[in-house]
């Protein structure tokens, strides 16, 4: 995905609820707008976290599937 991120936030390792947990730390540090670029390789997360970011009023930009993880965008919703 040709996005640029605000900031990279590798979760691998992490399982769910942390990689939530842990995006919406870092979303809490950017402006609206800001991206975050989430590194996942928990199967709960892949579907997880998209549904949380929606649900907290955030925009998935783009999910990619890479060999053994998957990357999420993360936009920064609100005003």
């Amino acid at each position: 995905m040709d996005v640029k991120e605000d900031h990279l936030l590798d979760a691998r390792g992490l399982k769910c609820p942390m990689p939530s947990v842990k995006t919406a730390l870092a979303l809490e540090q950017l402006e609206s707008g800001g991206i975050v670029k989430v590194i996942i390789d928990d199967p709960v997360s892949r579907n997880d976290l998209p549904q949380w970011v929606k649900g907290n009023g955030h925009h998935v930009l783009g999910i990619e599937e890479k060999d053994d993880c998957v990357e999420v965008y993360v936009k920064k919703g609100g005003g």
